[in-house]
């Protein structure tokens, strides 16, 4: 072979070697408290050793020799070709720029970034009253701490999620989040979950929250149902009293016309129940529910009528007679309207057409209204029946 092709395949060689001695590292994320791995390979190496050091330009391992007294670094691999060391219970200071170092000439070096990410802490609800008073404005505040980067705070209204006011606050490396979230209850908020959830990184698989239930006192409402719609002597009816209030108002009060119940085995109290076990007239009056607690009053009334089933079955054959009345003047009207037609029509035609056109003219229908009326008779009269 030709002395100079030997000397130029020997430096392409040479060449090839030094081009493949570089360090590869990867940037690294973990949470605090978690293990981070730094790895540094070589892809071509002739037994040149490789180093680790830390952001403070210490040594940590020098090839498998450790050289920083720190028990929370070991040596996980050393090979010609890759050096891999872990830092297990990460600290917030463990953060910074990591350096991977092969001893060639010249020296070459990588640089990783480790990521510590502060885990936020359990979040915390102030401000809420217990209990709160209808009509009480309110502000919960919702507070996370040691962050990093800064956490998101989402308040929810049990599963419905409602907007809150966020603030941020830097303390050291790490972030202080609160979220305020104003409120004017009412009723409808008594046994309503407010939720405050931590959203994070670090917390991907199981985000923090904490959880109010908001208890509300307010005046009671009363309303009275009752069972029957047309109450009858005889029947039974049930009243009952529904009023809600916090604290509950119980028991309830009962009167009629203003004074005290009627003294009867046919009326019977229970709870919130005011029961008639057979209706009479005499049960006729204004019964009254009231309902109380520290916050209020409240009533309802109800106006008791009884009536005679006899007497609902004449109204009803009196409703019947007045129809068929207004039956017979409709029929009447109907007959008069028709008549007058017919005779309005041969009078206009003797006038137009003479003598004979008219004589036609009554021939074609001479008896048209005594035709119609009988049906309109026989239409009335089954209505009449009916």
């Amino acid at each position: 072979m030709h002395p100079h092709l030997l000397l130029n395949i020997s430096i392409l060689c040479h060449f090839a070697g030094i081009s493949g001695q570089y360090p590869l590292v990867q940037n690294v994320t973990v949470t605090e408290g978690g293990t981070a791995n730094l790895t540094c390979r070589v892809e071509y190496n002739d037994n040149t050793s490789l180093q680790w050091s830390n952001p403070a330009q210490q040594t940590l391992f020098f090839g498998d020799k450790k050289a920083l007294r720190d028990n929370r670094i070991e040596l996980v691999r050393a090979t010609s070709s890759e050096l891999t060391i872990s830092i297990s219970d990460v600290m917030l200071s463990d953060e910074g720029m990591y350096t991977c170092s092969l001893f060639t000439m010249p020296v070459r070096t990588a640089k990783a970034y480790l990521t510590v990410l502060g885990v936020p802490e359990k979040p915390e609800i102030d401000g809420l009253t217990k209990p709160a008073m209808e009509g009480d404005h309110i502000t919960l505040t919702c507070i996370t701490q040691g962050s990093k980067p800064a956490a998101d705070l989402r308040w929810f209204r049990n599963e419905k999620e409602v907007k809150g006011a966020k603030e941020v606050n830097a303390s050291g490396k790490t972030f202080t989040v609160r979220s305020s979230l104003q409120l004017q209850v009412d009723r409808n908020d008594d046994g309503v979950a407010y939720t405050c959830r931590v959203d994070h990184v670090a917390l991907a698989q199981a985000p923090q929250q904490a959880t109010e239930v908001l208890e509300v006192h307010y005046a009671p409402r009363v309303e009275i149902i009752h069972s029957l719609a047309v109450p009858q002597e005889g029947q039974y009816l049930k009243l009952e009293c529904v009023s809600k209030g916090n604290p509950s108002p119980d028991p309830v009060m009962w009167t009629k016309d203003g004074g005290e119940l009627p003294d009867l085995d046919r009326v019977i109290v229970e709870g919130r129940e005011l029961t008639f076990t057979s209706l009479n007239k005499t049960d006729n009056g204004t019964y009254r529910c009231e309902a109380s607690n520290h916050l209020g009053t409240s009533s309802a009334e109800y106006v008791l009528y009884v009536y005679d089933p006899n007497a609902l079955g004449q109204h009803g054959t009196d409703h019947a007679l007045i129809g068929g009345v207004v039956a017979v003047v409709v029929f009447v009207t109907l007959c008069l309207i028709i008549v007058l037609g017919r005779y309005l029509a041969r009078h206009k035609g003797k006038i137009h057409s003479g003598p004979d056109r008219a004589h036609g003219a009554s021939e074609a229908c001479p008896s048209c209204p005594i035709r119609i009326c009988p049906f309109i008779t026989l239409f009335l009269i089954f209505n009449m029946n009916t």
